[in-house]
C-alpha cells in the first residue's frame, strides 16, 4: 500500500474566484494556499457555500480561476481545459450510461482516448477486481445497486490512471450504512492504486473517518488544515471547533505562559493547563474547548474540576450525554461510553463535579 509524500501533487497559490461586479460581486474563494501531497487523501471540508466546490471545479477545470496559479506536480494547470488534464472527477450523481454493462461503463473513457481493443479489456479486468464487481461485469448498470453503481462510476474514472482523482460527494446518496462501507472501500482504493484523491463533503465523520489530512473551509476561506486528529483534538479557532463535533466552550483568562501551554483561569478561580494554537500569545479573556469525552462526572468535592446540576440525561446507545448547567451559568456536556449494566445512574437536579483531564484544553484564537 502507498502512502502519502512531502512532495507536492497539486499547489494552489493565491488562487481567487469571484463571480459577478459591483453590487451583484460574489468571492467564492478569497486567496487560497494549499499544498496536496502525493498518494494522500486529502478532504476538503466545510458547509454548503463555503467553496469548497468551487475549488474541486479549479483544479478539474470545469471553472477558472480569477487571479492565482493551480499546479500539477509544478506545472500550471489554470488555463488548461479539463480534457488536457491528468485528473479525473467522481460526481455525486455518478453519470453513469444505463444501456451499457459495468463493463462498457468503465472502458468508455479508455474507448474515447483511441487506446487498443485489447488495453481496454486488460484494464477494465484490472479495475472490476479493484472495486469487487468482476462477477456483475456484464450487468446493465440500472440493475445494480446504488452502492454497485458507486463502485462502477470510481473504477471508471480510474481506468485512465489520473495522477488525481477529485470526489465530489460521492456518498451522499447512499444510506448510512452503505455509506460506511463505502467510505473504507474508498480508503482501500486509494491506499492501492497510490493516486492523491481530494474528496469534497460537508459531512464531518465522513472527513475524519478517510483523510490523511483535512481542510476546513468557510466563507471562500481556509480556516485551519491538518489531520483529522489536529482537527478534532487541537482546533485552532471557534469555526472549526464548533463544526467538527460536539464541544464545549469556556471563557476563561490567562495567568501564565510557558512554551506551547498556559495556565488559565476558570470563573471558580481554578487553574488547568491548556494547549495554545500555532503562533499565538494570548493575554487576558479567551476561549477554551474542551470535547464532551474528555471530561468524567465526579463527586462535586474541591477536587472536581467543575461543578454543576444535571439538566437532562441523554441516552445515544453507545453513549450517554450528561448536561450539566454550571455555576456560572454556561452548560457543560459530559459524555460517558455505556455499559451493558444499563442506567448510568445520574438523574436530573443531581449536584455533581466535573474532572477534566490536563491534556485536553484548548485555547481558541480570537
Amino acid at each position: 500500500m502507498s502512502s502519502a509524500s512531502d512532495k507536492a501533487a497539486i499547489e494552489i497559490r493565491s488562487v481567487s474566484r469571484i463571480y459577478g461586479s459591483g453590487q451583484d460581486k460574489v468571492t467564492a474563494l478569497d486567496g487560497i494556499f494549499l499544498k496536496i501531497r502525493e498518494n494522500e487523501f486529502f478532504t476538503l471540508l466545510g458547509p454548503s457555500g463555503c467553496g469548497k466546490t468551487t475549488l474541486l471545479r479549479l483544479i478539474a477545470g470545469f471553472d477558472f480561476p480569477t487571479t492565482g496559479e493551480i499546479l500539477l506536480h509544478g506545472e500550471d494547470i489554470a488555463p488548461l481545459p479539463p480534457f488536457k488534464r491528468p485528473v479525473n472527477t467522481v460526481f455525486q450523481s455518478y453519470a453513469l450510461f444505463p444501456h451499457m454493462s459495468v463493463a462498457d461503463n468503465i472502458g468508455f473513457g479508455l474507448k474515447m482516448l483511441g487506446k487498443p481493443k485489447a488495453e481496454v479489456e486488460a484494464r477494465v479486468a484490472e479495475m472490476l477486481d479493484l472495486v469487487h464487481m468482476t462477477q456483475m461485469r456484464d450487468r446493465q448498470v440500472s440493475q445494480i445497486s446504488g452502492g454497485q453503481q458507486q463502485r462502477v462510476a470510481l473504477a471508471r474514472a480510474l481506468a485512465p490512471k489520473p495522477k488525481v482523482l477529485l470526489l465530489d460527494e460521492p456518498l451522499s446518496a447512499l444510506d448510512y450504512k452503505l455509506r460506511k462501507e463505502m467510505q473504507i472501500e474508498l480508503k482501500r482504493v486509494q491506499a492501492e492504486t497510490g493516486i492523491t484523491f481530494i474528496f469534497v463533503t460537508h459531512d464531518q465523520e465522513e472527513a475524519l473517518t478517510m483523510s490523511d489530512r483535512i481542510a476546513v473551509m468557510s466563507s471562500g476561506s481556509l480556516r485551519q488544515v491538518g489531520s483529522p486528529w489536529d482537527i478534532y483534538d487541537r482546533p485552532a479557532e471557534r469555526f472549526v471547533a464548533d463544526f467538527i463535533g460536539e464541544t464545549n466552550f469556556l471563557e476563561v483568562e490567562v495567568a501564565s505562559v510557558t512554551g506551547d501551554r498556559a495556565s488559565v483561569r476558570l470563573r471558580s478561580g481554578r487553574e488547568i493547563p491548556a494547549t495554545l494554537p500555532d503562533n499565538t500569545t494570548p493575554t487576558g479573556k479567551v476561549t477554551i474547548v474542551i470535547r464532551p469525552e474528555h471530561a468524567a462526572i465526579v463527586d462535586p468535592t474541591d477536587e472536581a474540576t467543575l461543578q454543576g446540576s444535571i439538566e437532562s440525561v441523554v441516552y445515544l446507545g453507545t453513549d450517554t450525554n450528561i448536561n450539566v448547567r454550571l455555576e456560572g451559568g454556561s452548560l457543560f456536556t459530559v459524555r460517558q461510553q455505556n455499559s451493558r449494566s444499563g442506567s448510568c445512574g445520574l438523574v436530573e437536579g443531581q449536584h455533581v463535579g466535573i474532572m477534566v483531564s490536563h491534556d485536553v484544553a484548548q485555547i481558541l484564537r480570537d
